[in-house]
């Protein structure tokens, strides 16, 4: 699937975080030869989200509310996963390693995405391209359906 890139926001059809939004980290187009024989791919999404935001809280009220965000990372089946049209210009690649993803390592690259997550969310004004700024705000936007 050409559709599915890195860095393309994607919403999670199926499992214990559908109707999430993720980011897709890397795509592996036919499947390995051990344990996941179809086309998957890994993503990071937002389990829990920032909280409501207004303009009268102050900044630290603003900071303390946005720390609520929960990370997740999971290898997901490319069936079960919606491509939007947006892109993020997070790289994420560089946290989250494949051979991180088992046991106790796991929690560090949690905590390590939930960082960059918060500092992104934080920061949205700062990003220059307007189309990475339209993906970035619809990421942390709560999902309505």
């Amino acid at each position: 699937m050409a559709i599915i890139k890195s860095g393309k926001v994607v919403i999670i059809l199926a499992g214990r975080h559908a109707g999430k939004k993720a980011v897709v980290i890397k795509n592996v187009e036919e499947g390995n030869s051990d344990d996941k024989r179809f086309s998957h791919c890994l993503v990071a999404g937002i389990a829990r989200g920032p909280r409501k935001v207004t303009r009268g809280m102050s900044k630290k009220k603003v900071e303390k509310r946005s720390r609520t965000m929960k990370p997740f990372v999971k290898y997901i089946n490319v069936r079960h996963v919606f491509p939007t049209r947006y892109q993020v210009d997070m790289d994420l690649k560089k946290v989250v390693d494949e051979a991180d993803l088992v046991g106790d390592k796991k929690v560090e690259v949690k905590k390590n995405l939930k960082k960059i997550f918060e500092d992104r969310y934080l920061n949205q004004k700062q990003i220059t391209s307007e189309k990475k700024a339209a993906g970035s705000s619809y990421f942390f936007q709560k999902l309505r359906f």
